[in-house]
């Protein structure tokens, strides 16, 4: 693993670059020297508690205590969320907050014995005098217990009781079990330097969102402070911030109310172009129009449907960011548009970093315009990027992010459909110590001011902020589509992400799931993994297992660095091309299922992966699988992660469940052990689903029967890019132990996109179907039909 790292590093930035990061490290110290490391000397402040108890305010939603060190607010935002803040210290910029404008209906406040209670429709929030908080359900059931907090210097510490069955999950990107419990976590948005493994934390996005789940019911908490933060999970949950005021916000409720109205609160996830949603090719080193037109040939000529190619930094003019390499890539628009009219989009990858280099017209502008970061005495900043001395724009200041979003308009007027934005957690290469910038740096934090300590976690957010606005002006007829290694609370509003550069082996292979899980639990619905592993070479077993899982996240993407081997889907030969070609139009012919759960998420505030337990968080049973996952409510997705695997143990949730590959039944909630092949993973669909799927430019609606209930499935259609009409189809199922009835409700001007329907029954083997009354007869459990209001069978 190091041999691996010292090689990824002296080819990636050579010796130059290595001795750049040993004068970068020398450098940073200096900086943050010049008023010394204020949180640092704050470790051996004495804790202060808020102290005796002085007087009670009510306020507009709630009530203000006041103790003799400090102050706190609780404010009922709805029946679902708490907002509770305690001063001192800097309130947050409300970069995060979608909503503000809340309504409360029927708030109660009450005066007990040395407590106050506020009363909502399902729960009471207490306020002791001595400054604990407690959340109860109206039944008596105590939810959450919030001791006593303690400040130290600047720094506030909060611990949360936490019964003996409760799971943690979210906190962002960690590359550990999928319930944090027990653990210890850093929120500091980090570069893992060209690959990282279990265990190693903190990484890319650190968002601290947090579900809980135990036998009392579920309630995820946000904290809205950005400072560099420590949790401690094990008999308490215990949350450090280095700096600001301690606010955060308390939501209950089931789980699906849960992500609704955490999305209502800081923003649902827009709607990607329709293309997004295939398969996308990276590499480090596609350096030449040449090279991707030969890229595109073989993926044709092995018959590997394609719908993006990414371009990394070798397509920049000695790395300039918004630069192009007309030498490598002399018509890059014609090559933009040559793709295009094969359904191919081009991406290309953005850094913040920007080249200190007078000649360089974004340097010149941005410096005249002084966006870029200061230290304390007002001198520019340099870091070390991959186009060497670099300085940094100071995302947190608005007059940079609108200079930042008319900088697109260079990539987007060359055809490029996508962006990439990377290293912006900020990284900036040493050779010691944090890979980022000095935390006294000066940000403008809109007018607030303030230091790296408080902008650091914010900086990927607020550049990918910047990067939509502007994508969004320059091209208002086409949805942004913006891709993200770093981010925050929020993220979701503008971009998706990945997990980064993890490493190529199976144990890598293995946390792809619990992170993914664990993102999506933080409010983070879109995101993948660099199939086979960032670093190093994965085997044909290794790389077929990771693409086999991956054609099933949101972002489908290979990618690897620099000085790895090739591995496109054809690289590893016979039998591999061809499973990897049967995934591929698998996937293909998911699209209108994963198009209608980025509606359903866009609307709804819905995750499209979610965990097994995700409808039914009672059953403990579901709490501690890492290993498997829905893709909506309909597909549980059980992947090989293990090394030539012959079968594996699939935990089924309640209900009846069909294998994808041969309609084989399955009852949950049981575990079986399900026998494996290279050729396919363990893939069910859960009965009372219908599951669209695109052919040939026909539709097949899949109806798996269920012994009896009632299911709602969704589809969505559109131009797939734009805001032009769209179309919203409802299929209400009853099914019963004697017939099948599914009604379908449309809504929505754009017209039926399909030349042709047909319907797939799984369960039940009908001779004859009644469409809105009319006879057809069945083969083979399909007939085709036409757009119909009422079937029954």
């Amino acid at each position: 693993m190091f041999l691996n790292r010292i090689s990824y590093v002296l080819q990636a930035i050579g010796i130059k670059g290595i001795f750049r990061t040993i004068q970068y490290g020398f450098y940073r110290d200096r900086i943050e020297k010049q008023k010394g490391n204020t949180a640092t000397q704050e470790l051996h402040v004495p804790p202060v508690p808020p102290g005796k108890f002085t007087e009670s305010e009510l306020i507009p939603g709630g009530i203000q205590l006041s103790f003799e060190n400090a102050q706190t607010e609780v404010i009922v935002l709805s029946d679902n969320i708490i907002r509770i803040s305690w001063t001192p210290g800097k309130a947050p910029v409300p970069y995060t907050i979608k909503k503000n404008d809340w309504e409360v209906h029927d708030l109660r406040v009450e005066e007990a014995d040395r407590s106050y209670i506020l009363s909502i429709n399902h729960y009471q929030v207490t306020v002791d005098t001595t400054g604990e908080i407690s959340i109860w359900k109206n039944n008596g059931t105590e939810m959450k217990r919030d001791n006593v907090p303690v400040r130290k210097g600047t720094s506030w510490s909060l611990s949360t009781n936490l019964s003996p069955d409760e799971h943690i999950y979210g906190l962002g990107e960690r590359s550990g079990p999928f319930n944090l419990r027990p653990g210890i976590y850093k929120s500091w948005n980090t570069d893992a330097g060209g690959s990282y493994s279990e265990g190693d934390d903190p990484l890319y996005i650190g968002t601290p969102i947090y579900l809980s789940l135990s036998s009392r019911g579920s309630y995820l908490v946000y904290f809205e402070n950005p400072y560099q933060s420590v949790f401690k999970v094990q008999d308490k949950f215990q949350a450090t911030f280095m700096g600001g005021m301690l606010r955060y916000y308390v939501i209950l409720g089931s789980l699906e109310t849960i992500y609704t109205q955490l999305c209502e609160l800081i923003g649902y996830p827009n709607m990607a172009p329709r293309w997004v949603f295939g398969y996308h090719q990276s590499r480090w080193g596609y350096k030449s129009e040449a090279e991707i037109i030969d890229l595109v040939r073989k993926f044709k000529e092995f018959n590997l449907p394609l719908s993006a190619i990414h371009l990394d930094i070798d397509y920049m003019d000695g790395f300039r960011v918004f630069s192009i390499n007309r030498k490598n890539f002399p018509k890059m628009k014609k090559l933009a548009e040559d793709l295009d009219t094969k359904g191919i989009k081009l991406v290309a990858t953005i850094n913040p970093a920007v080249k200190y280099d007078e000649t360089y017209h974004v340097f010149r502008d941005g410096n005249s315009k002084h966006v870029f970061c200061t230290d304390q005495s007002g001198e520019l900043f340099t870091g070390v990027s991959w186009p060497g001395w670099s300085v940094f724009p100071d995302f947190t200041n608005v007059e940079t992010r609108k200079w930042w979003q008319n900088q697109y308009s260079a990539l987007l007027n060359e055809g490029i459909s996508g962006i990439w934005h990377d290293m912006n957690e900020p990284a900036s290469f040493a050779a010691w110590g944090d890979k980022s910038l000095p935390i006294n740096l000066q940000h403008s934090m809109d007018g607030t001011e303030g230091d790296h300590l408080e902008a650091h976690n914010l900086y990927g957010l607020l550049m990918n902020q910047a990067g939509y606005e502007g994508i969004k002006t320059i091209t208002p007829n086409k949805r942004p589509w913006i891709f993200s290694r770093a981010g925050w609370a929020g993220l979701q509003r503008y971009a998706w992400n990945w997990t980064g550069d993890i490493e190529s082996s199976w144990e890598a292979l293995k946390l792809t799931v619990p992170m993914i899980l664990g993102l999506s639990l933080s409010g983070h619905f879109f995101s993948g993994v660099d199939i086979g592993g960032f670093s190093g070479n994965p085997s044909a077993e290794l790389y077929l297992r990771w693409f086999q899982l991956s054609s099933f996240l949101p972002l489908f993407r290979t990618h690897s660095a620099v000085g790895t081997k090739q591995r496109e889907p054809w690289v590893f030969g016979e039998p591999t091309t061809s499973i990897l070609r049967k995934f591929l139009q698998l996937r293909y012919k998911l699209i209108p299922y994963f198009y209608s759960l980025a509606w359903e998420a866009s609307h709804r505030g819905i995750p499209a992966i979610r965990p097994i337990f995700w409808e039914y968080p009672q059953d403990k049973t579901l709490w501690d699988v890492p290993d498997e996952f829905l893709v909506g409510s309909s597909l549980l997705i059980a992947p090989i992660v293990d090394q030539s695997s012959q079968n594996r143990s699939v935990i089924f949730p309640p209900g009846s469940w069909y294998s994808l590959w041969d309609d084989r039944e399955y009852q949950g909630i049981s575990s079986y052990e399900i026998p494996t092949d290279m050729e396919s993973i363990p893939i069910f669909i859960k009965s009372g689903s219908i599951i669209p799927m695109e052919e040939n430019n026909e539709l097949t609606l899949h109806i798996y029967s269920m012994e009896e209930g009632m299911t709602k499935s969704y589809l969505y259609f559109d131009d797939g890019d734009g805001y032009g009409p769209w179309r919203l189809e409802t299929f209400n199922s009853t099914f019963s132990k004697n017939h099948v009835e599914i009604s379908w409700d449309k809504s929505g001007e754009y017209q039926f996109p399909y030349s042709a329907l047909n319907i797939h029954m799984h369960g039940r083997n009908p001779l004859k179907i009644l469409i809105d009354n009319k006879e057809f007869i069945v083969t083979d459990n399909i007939v085709q039909s036409p757009i119909f209001q009422n079937i029954r069978y």
